[in-house]
């Protein structure tokens, strides 16, 4: 081959080279245009989302309980407007953001919840799970102009539930609510709060509101302790605190007459136990106590059900008994006799109502319609 053939060879070498190597740079040009309102802006866009929301001026969460231990959650980032963080055009830009794109500011908010709700199923042993998030903006005038963005969702078997109590708090055990932070947990209607840690900034009868600051929670706390119809209602029944005036009179007036029967019965038929005529003596009243036999216990405890043997208990004991009592009585586990006596009062076979801290297990009163 002359020197012609190979400068010609060489050319095409060069421009067979060049070629290839151009294709990548232009396949990568061609993804990022496909791409340009894709996966590249989101991935820009989510961490101005969260840094845009991090710069609200408080930041106020809601628990609303049900009776059944699920809660909805209402977290309100508030931006006071016309200050120097944050302006009428910052709010309005953020709000368009918002508008325009719901389901991406509601992923990331929900994401940091998510992580909370599995270290409080860890904490509690309780299945739980955050559903029907929502985001929503919207303005308030007075007392000052605030840009509200609200987002609100559910959290199930957020609390404890046992009879007439709810325990809630052991889901946000170490939560800690940073300076411009408040938290507040409302419990259903009919109940109101019986104790509470750590100590509250504002308690209400349902509610307890804690401020924050650094207000960092122990590992069993917060914790707040819900009671249907309210602590004072069960307090009243104290037998320590003695019955009402009302009531002491009735009392008083029954014995009396108690003592008047008594006493009128013995005049009548008091003398009927001496000797009559003749040497013979007037026979006793006949006793309204039945014979003594072998049966009169009933069955042996063997023999009997779990529901059986707290009713036999309760006749035992009067018609009342402590739900403490049933346990130490009978030697059962708390979790068991808690669940035989919910069988037992949703059959209506019982009646529990709280005196002070404690359960208090009776018979119905069979007067009652």
């Amino acid at each position: 081959m002359d020197s012609k053939g190979l400068w010609a060879l060489l050319w095409v070498l060069v421009v067979v080279g060049c070629a290839v190597a151009l294709l990548p740079v232009a396949s990568v040009g061609a993804v990022a245009d496909a791409g340009a309102t894709g996966a590249t802006v989101q991935e820009d866009e989510e961490p101005v989302e969260r840094e845009e929301l991090d710069e609200a001026d408080e930041v106020h969460i809601d628990v609303s309980l049900l009776e059944n231990g699920s809660a909805t959650f209402e977290v309100d980032y508030r931006y006071f407007l016309e200050n120097e963080n944050n302006t009428e055009e910052d709010w309005e830009e953020l709000r368009e953001q918002i508008d325009s794109d719901p389901e991406a500011f509601t992923e990331a908010e929900m994401e940091g919840w998510d992580s909370i709700r599995a270290e409080g199923q860890n904490e509690t042993g309780r299945e739980m799970n955050i559903s029907n998030a929502t985001v929503s903006t919207d303005e308030s005038p007075a007392p000052r102009d605030i840009g509200h963005v609200q987002f609100t969702f559910e959290w199930s078997s957020f609390a404890y539930v046992e009879l007439t109590e709810i325990t809630a708090g052991d889901a946000l055990s170490g939560f800690t609510l940073i300076e411009g932070t408040t938290l507040q947990i409302t419990g259903p209607e009919g109940y109101a709060v019986h104790e509470h840690e750590p100590t509250a900034d504002s308690t209400e009868p349902n509610a307890v509101y804690w401020d924050g600051g650094g207000t960092e929670f122990n590992d069993d706390q917060p914790r707040v302790v819900f009671i249907e119809n309210g602590d004072s209602a069960a307090e009243a029944t104290e037998p320590d605190d003695g019955l009402p005036t009302t009531w002491l009179a009735v009392l008083a007036a029954l014995g009396l007459l108690a003592t008047g029967a008594v006493i009128g019965w013995w005049l009548r038929h008091g003398r009927d136990d001496k000797p009559a005529p003749g040497g013979d003596v007037a026979a006793p009243p006949p006793s309204n106590e039945a014979p003594a036999s072998g049966n009169a216990a009933g069955p042996p405890p063997e023999l009997l059900s779990n529901e059986e043997r707290v009713l036999r208990l309760l006749e035992e004991r009067g018609g009342r008994i402590k739900q403490q009592e049933v346990v130490a009585e009978l030697d059962w586990t708390e979790a068991k006799t808690s669940q035989v006596v919910g069988s037992l009062r949703e059959d209506d076979e019982i009646e529990v109502f709280r005196i002070g801290r404690e359960n208090v297990l009776s018979l119905p009163d069979e007067d009652e319609e």
